[in-house]
């Protein structure tokens, strides 16, 4: 579905202003989904303005979605850190992340300037931030690049390779870490502001031409503020397919001006990562989850597991080398997609779902395969899966379970639900032995009744599917695998 978007560059307050030139655009040309706002939405004299918008004697007359303060002044509009709603149909999106709309469009977003100074303002955004916005990202399988990117700076060196961006020296304005930012998340739109100017960059590839496979262009557009005495474009109206919807030969087509990457040199110079952010490497980082001191309180125990009566509890389960975004401890947030938490296993939202209910059983603890677990974690595996079973066959669909033992850090057990009335069991297992026989995969079955563990030793790479009727099929990884090949059957 084609979603029609505004985007407009500093505010500054003037409500008055962007709310009625959106309300003459639409008397004009029809409906648009949303008013995307970059740079500061707010300025010195707001109050007035802002507070017909508060108490809701006025309202926006589209969803319009904003980022947070770029100064110490402004910093007060924005209550909430993670974001929240500040008036009727205006939201603040929070100092970093990702927006997913209801079209599936994906809209990554990172509020304030650059940080100069450690710690960082509360303004202000550090290499961590960027960090963690781009791990987050880029380990959800199949990444390729979200649809939209908001931030309040340009991003440094955006004019190489391209045509002039008039008086703006894009050698010295913006921003370096908005640049790594938007080579790594490839966005198809780059909408920044704050420089007062209006600039709309050629696009740009985001592949080396014959080295790489072609992927989709960005366009960067740099909007100016708001009702600015000479005219210069703050209102972009553009329209945008999900990428997630759209042919793949489409999203990719070169426009007949594309350039080449403004970031090219940037991405070179980049000290590597230690952290696996490479999609292919590590496609494991689906949800993150935060146990705060004062939210960590332990569960009461049933006494089975004091150590006292049972020599087995001193076996703990393996530390990860590095950090681990399924292990139930780690300090990361967005813990919005945990379903449920037993005493060795959680279950979650997979945050790159094949569908809105495909969740994953994972282990609280670090362990890396089912092979590894200990009777006690693969008792509660068991009844998750029951429930699972339960829940699915209530909405009239059965599930199929797959786990991956191969490049990945923490044990995942995917669990797609799969309408009853659209195949059997039987279609389910032909489709992946089919699958198989095609990429030269020996996939075996092996008895209902048996364990993983009889087949497999631990460390052992393997692939292995369940479907809810206890059939089970298994493949032993012996060199390269293809690691979405459960996703992709």
């Amino acid at each position: 579905s084609v979603s029609l978007r505004l985007a407009c560059g500093d505010v500054e307050g003037r409500l008055e202003a962007i709310f009625g030139r959106v309300r003459a655009i639409q008397a004009k040309s029809g409906r648009f989904d949303m008013l995307l706002c970059v740079g500061n939405f707010f300025g010195s004299t707001s109050e007035a303005e802002w507070a017909e918008y508060r108490t809701g004697a006025k309202k926006a007359p589209i969803p319009t979605y904003v980022l947070g303060a770029n100064n110490q002044d402004t910093l007060s509009y924005f209550p909430d850190v993670s974001g929240c709603e500040l008036a009727e149909n205006i939201t603040y999106l929070g100092r970093r992340g990702v927006y997913s709309g209801c079209s599936g469009l994906q809209i990554a977003y990172l509020s304030g300037t650059e940080a100069q100074e450690q710690p960082a303002p509360a303004h202000s955004f550090s290499a961590k931030d960027v960090a963690e916005l781009k791990t987050s990202l880029l380990s959800t399988p199949n990444f390729r690049g979200v649809d939209i990117l908001l931030t309040s700076p340009w991003p440094r060196d955006v004019g190489t390779f391209a045509n002039s961006a008039g008086e703006i020296d894009t050698k010295k304005c913006g921003s370096k870490l908005v640049s790594d930012l938007a080579a790594s998340l490839k966005p198809r739109y780059h909408f920044a502001a704050l420089e007062k100017a209006y600039y709309e960059r050629l696009p740009y590839r985001n592949h080396m031409v014959l080295q790489e496979t072609p992927q989709h262009v960005t366009r960067f557009i740099a909007l100016a503020d708001v009702g600015n005495t000479s005219k210069k474009k703050y209102l972009y109206a553009f329209s945008i397919v999900p990428m997630s919807s759209m042919d793949p030969a489409e999203l990719v087509k070169q426009p007949q001006d594309v350039t080449e990457n403004p970031y090219r040199k940037l991405r070179k110079e980049a000290p590597k990562s230690k952290a696996p952010l490479c999609a292919e490497e590590e496609p494991a980082c689906q949800f993150f989850f935060d146990l705060n001191k004062h939210q960590g309180k332990k569960r009461p125990s049933d006494g089975k597991e004091r150590g006292e009566s049972q020599p087995k509890q001193a076996k703990k389960p393996p530390q990860p080398t590095g950090p681990c975004w399924f292990c139930l401890a780690s300090p990361e947030v967005e813990k919005h997609l945990v379903v449920s938490i037993g005493t060795h296993c959680y279950l979650a939202l997979a945050k790159g779902g094949l569908s809105p209910d495909h969740v994953l059983i994972l282990p609280i603890g670090h362990y890396q395969s089912v092979v590894d677990l200990s009777s006690e974690v693969l008792e509660e595996v068991t009844k998750y899966k029951a429930a699972l079973k339960e829940f699915f066959r209530s909405k009239g669909k059965r599930y199929v379970l797959f786990e991956r033992n191969y490049r990945s850090q923490h044990l995942q057990l995917q669990v797609v639900p799969v309408p009853l009335d659209l195949c059997t069991s039987e279609d389910i297992k032909e489709a992946f032995i089919a699958q198989a026989q095609e990429q030269q995969i020996e996939l075996l079955e092996i008895p209902e009744h048996s364990d993983i563990a009889q087949v497999a030793q631990p460390g052992t790479p393997y692939f292995y599917v369940e479907l809810d009727t206890g059939e089970k099929l298994f493949h032993r990884i012996r060199g390269r695998f293809p690691l979405q090949f459960g996703r992709c059957v």
